[in-house]
């Protein structure tokens, strides 16, 4: 749906985040005089207010009655579109559609790669931008990322190329994106989608529903290759990475078929994991029809992006590191292979989604931390699960009721030496409003500046 359609029709923006900000502003930009309404929080109406919009209605209380009242409302991602009073207004005959959506209406024909996956789609966006930009390409950086699309939506000239992060909360939303990459599948958002089921059907509507030009997939993950096997018989066109002939990992080499590429040793990206991420990168690049061998020593230059494995800094013999993006188990799996044995104490827990810690359990009794120290509304749920371990295998493991505390209790458990690791493995609401205020936190708590872990670099057009 193009802005232009909504003319003449009854819109609401439900929802004022960042996303609900940019609808806000594309549409009094497009539409200038035309009645609008938004549904907010309380905390969010003076914001609005100051705006002194006489064509502005203002409301803090949503129900299908409410909704009902409209014929488009533009949803903000976070509210789940299988949950009341989504649902039952659509029953009756509301149209719902997003920022991502009216985007997508709005660019068609724009060369685009758009990356998603549980882990490392930020990082894999990230770096696809910055391939792009070394290849002389203009290039956008931009959604789920940290930059609303529509907050690029009439950028002049246009960019050559954009580089688009999609969460499984809008995937069902992109179309005909050039390049369609899917790095992996974990359970995640399970209160969001209802089941694990739904988490992976939805994430897998860019290949399924969106018609890409070409579907990039990792052949390392199962359900993937499952996947590329009924696109490619339904005429998509597959690609793959992670494969003896394309790019991978092998030993400690960036490989691409047979041919040593780049020595991982130079790469300023912690991790097996986001080794496989820059593979996911080139293949990408490679897939636009950009030779993307002679751009790879470029990739030393890259600045990894904040609160993913983030060493902050060092104090009195500890390292402290911020992976507060660590939203899964697995990730927090991931940060520990990273960071192992005895002299890491990780803090682990936040928003209790329903996800299961056994395969992290199962992880940490193989290869025992030195610590760790549960935290947040799982944190309870998590401890329980690791007690006896904890006893097998002699780890220190704890309990806290604030950031204080659980860095505290690491430090005592480390002493003088070691790295004290903030991967959650849970999301940071409602605590805080984003990973980014907690990893704030987390540095602030270590006594550092919490300022210091810094915004995402290269967002918007380069």
């Amino acid at each position: 749906m193009r802005i232009s359609e909504l003319d003449g029709k009854r819109v609401a923006i439900w929802g004022y985040g960042r996303e609900g900000r940019a609808a806000l502003a594309a549409l009094r930009w497009r539409l200038p005089g035309r009645p609008l309404t938004v549904f907010c929080k309380p905390e969010e109406v003076a914001d609005l207010e100051a705006q002194e919009d006489p064509m502005l209605s203002i409301r803090t209380e949503v129900d299908a009655a409410a909704l009902s009242a409209f014929d488009v409302v533009v949803k903000s991602p976070g509210i789940s579109a299988y949950a009341s009073p989504k649902i039952d207004a659509e029953l009756n005959g509301v149209r719902f559609t997003s920022g991502t959506a009216i985007w997508f209406s709005e660019n068609a024909g724009a060369h685009t790669v758009c990356v998603t996956g549980t882990k490392g789609k930020s990082t894999v966006t990230a770096l696809v931008a910055f391939l792009l930009r070394a290849a002389g390409e203009r290039t956008a950086l931009a959604g789920n990322i940290g930059l609303p699309l529509l907050e690029l939506l009439d950028v002049q000239p246009p960019p050559d190329a954009w580089a688009i992060e999609l969460s499984s909360y809008q995937t069902g939303d992109a179309v005909r994106p050039t390049v369609a990459v899917v790095l992996n599948l974990y359970p995640e958002h399970l209160d969001w989608h209802g089941s694990e089921a739904r988490y992976y059907a939805d994430k897998l509507k860019l290949v399924t529903q969106a018609q890409p030009g070409i579907a990039l997939l990792n052949a390392a993950d199962a359900r993937l290759r499952e996947l590329g096997a009924t696109a490619a018989a339904q005429g998509i066109r597959v690609q793959w990475f992670n494969t003896e002939d394309g790019w991978h990992v092998r030993d400690r080499w960036i490989m691409r078929g047979g041919r040593a590429v780049l020595d991982v040793k130079f790469l300023p990206l912690p991790g097996r994991h986001n080794w496989m991420n820059l593979c996911a990168a080139l293949a990408a690049v490679e897939a636009l029809g950009i030779d993307p061998v002679p751009l790879v020593e470029r990739v030393v230059d890259f600045q990894p992006l904040p609160h993913r494995l983030q060493r902050i800094g060092e104090r009195e013999g500890l390292i402290y590191v911020n992976d507060s993006i660590s939203t899964t188990p697995h990730a927090s799996i991931a940060a520990l292979d990273w960071y192992p044995g005895k002299g890491t104490a990780i803090l682990v827990g936040g928003y209790d989604r329903g996800l299961d810690w056994g395969g992290f359990a199962e992880r940490v009794a193989a290869d025992p931390p030195g610590a760790i120290i549960t935290m947040g509304q799982n944190g309870p749920a998590i401890f329980e699960k690791l007690k006896s371990i904890a006893t097998a295998t002699k780890f220190v493991l704890r309990e806290s009721n604030s950031m204080e505390e659980a860095v505290r209790l690491a430090q005592e458990a480390l002493g003088s030496r070691g790295t004290v690791l903030l991967s959650p493995g849970a999301p940071s609401f409602p605590r805080y409003r984003d990973y980014a205020e907690r990893g704030k936190h987390f540095a602030r708590a270590a006594g550092f500046d919490p300022e210091q872990v810094g915004s995402i670099p290269g967002l918007g057009v380069r």
